[in-house]
């Protein structure tokens, strides 16, 4: 099977971007405290931070077994991360804000 840590490295790094956005837009709003979405945006940052670190150090490593634990923990807290931005996303469609 084709290596995923180039591919989760790019789409954890964009969808970091994408979390850290929802965060400064209702900081500015000043709807932050009356929500749970900059939580769960928050959360997702932090996973999708921790997703690109394990994901670099899975490209960057020389064994073979470290490199899979690597990549197959930054697979997990992608998929964490993804599932944070999901419950922000309903949030937001739902208008439970």
């Amino acid at each position: 099977m084709e290596k995923k840590s180039p591919h989760i490295l790019n789409a954890s790094s964009n969808l970091l971007g994408f979390s850290l956005i929802i965060m400064t837009s209702l900081k500015i709003a000043k709807i932050s405290q009356n929500t749970y979405l900059d939580e769960f945006a928050g959360l997702a940052s932090i996973f999708f931070a921790c997703s690109c670190f394990f994901s670099f150090l899975a490209i960057r490593t020389k064994t073979q077994k470290r490199e899979y634990t690597f990549e197959s923990i930054a697979d997990y807290l992608f998929l964490i991360a993804l599932f944070c931005i999901v419950l922000a996303v309903i949030i937001v469609s739902l208008k439970i804000i």
